[in-house]
């Protein structure tokens, strides 16, 4: 394969559900370098350990970086230990909580335990932003600081509106995208991922670099991932997401959920299967040689495959199809051990039931579910949030499409 194949080739890879790339042409500069040089780009994530469940959102950046990988080129995940003590304000409205070391460490190791069923940990550099942020004194902080303007922080969108609309903006968070400009001046970065909201802090690595006499770092921007619901993005906190740790009849349940119009997306951002494979679909989608509920299982299987196992798959698949399309109970249900003691005259209040059994967190919600109609005793459907229920032999609870509980 000659030179400008091979660049040609890598570019083709590194475009694939890329939201933007800053810039294509000095990309394929830095990639005809690497090769004619054989020396391996080096290629930055940072991640903020704020929160420490990855779910399928996080993934797509992870995925980007693993092609990189596969490609030959150096991967280094920074972990923002330091950063991580002010928390990346993009996208927020007010102040972030600042967190200890304590948490921060902690949520670390989660997510090093989490990206590599990814990454290739043999071949991932992991390090800690603190180490070279740390060190820096006041002087040197404020050399720093002098590098850029008030009127180029206030670019950002978040920043702006806060300042516009007279919210708190702390003079600590303008430093935020400062440090994670100056990680890519401490490691020479040659390319930079992170999610569409990261654009500024990468451009302004660009910047930096520029300031401190290295070529510029190329900005990679990758799609924000849709949840469950098929608007907002996912997120834990408003529970459209698939976690990447989750059982695998609840990973699979939960694909079956999403939007047809999102499967192709899905499959781009968040699975590994070929450019090829996802022309294929999407020609076999728009002639109608493809049903979309036969798509959607592929995907699930793809999901679950990846992060459990081809046999963990077909079980989540089986039981999908046992419980959604033949209308039967799972082959496996979870069982609660009622005590007598938590009953009052042999009966007990089913929010406080589906408490008590881990179906749901609280009364309220149980009331709110029960009211909506999402609350299933034996098959019959308990719309009656002040009903008592009395246990009997072999009883199963159901709460939504999947879940189930048996009580004992």
């Amino acid at each position: 394969m000659s030179l400008k194949q091979e660049v040609a080739r890598q570019m083709e890879i590194i475009r694939r559900g890329a939201a933007e790339i800053i810039s294509e042409e000095e990309l394929e500069q830095k990639i005809e370098f690497s090769i004619t040089n054989q020396k391996p780009l080096n290629v930055k994530l940072g991640l903020d350990p704020s929160a420490p469940d990855i779910h399928l959102g996080h993934t797509v950046v992870l995925h980007k970086m693993k092609q990189f990988q596969d490609l030959g080129h150096k991967i280094i995940i920074i972990i923002g230990d330091f950063t991580g003590r002010i928390g990346d304000p993009s996208g927020k409205s007010e102040t972030r909580k600042q967190l200890s070391e304590e948490e921060i460490l902690l949520n670390a190791k989660t997510y090093q335990d989490q990206i590599f069923k990814i990454l290739d940990q043999e071949k991932t550099t992991i390090t800690f932003n603190s180490e070279w942020l740390a060190p820096l004194n006041f002087q040197q902080v404020i050399e720093l600081a002098a590098k850029t303007t008030v009127a180029r922080i206030l670019e950002r969108d978040d920043f702006a509106k806060r300042y516009q609309e007279n919210l708190p903006l702390g003079l600590h968070e303008f430093f935020y995208p400062l440090m994670q400009a100056y990680d890519s001046v401490s490691l020479a970065a040659d390319v930079e991922l992170g999610g569409t909201d990261q654009k500024f802090n990468l451009l302004m690595g660009r910047t930096l670099q520029r300031e401190y006499g290295q070529k510029p770092q190329i900005a990679i921007t990758m799609p924000i991932l849709e949840g469950l619901d098929g608007v907002q993005k996912m997120s834990k906190s408003l529970g459209n997401y698939i976690g990447i740790s989750e059982d695998p009849k609840e990973m699979y349940g939960k694909t079956m959920s999403i939007a047809d119009d999102l499967m192709l997306r899905y499959f781009e951002l968040v699975t590994t299967i070929t450019i090829a494979d996802l022309a294929e679909m999407k020609e076999g989608l728009e002639q109608g040689k493809i049903h979309p509920r036969d798509l959607k299982m592929r995907l699930a299987r793809e999901i679950v495959t990846f992060y459990h196992s081809e046999k963990a798959a077909l079980e989540a698949e089986n039981d999908f199809k046992r419980v959604f399309q033949k209308g039967e109970l799972p082959a496996e249900i979870p069982v609660y051990q009622l005590d007598y003691n938590e009953l009052e005259d042999g009966g007990i209040w089913l929010p406080k039931l589906l408490v008590l059994t881990g179906l749901l967190n609280s009364t309220s919600e149980a009331r709110r579910q029960v009211i909506q109609g999402a609350v299933k005793i034996n098959a019959e459907k308990i719309i009656d949030p002040k009903a008592v229920i009395k246990p009997e032999v072999d009883m199963v609870i159901q709460v939504g499409k999947r879940k189930y509980i048996q009580i004992k």
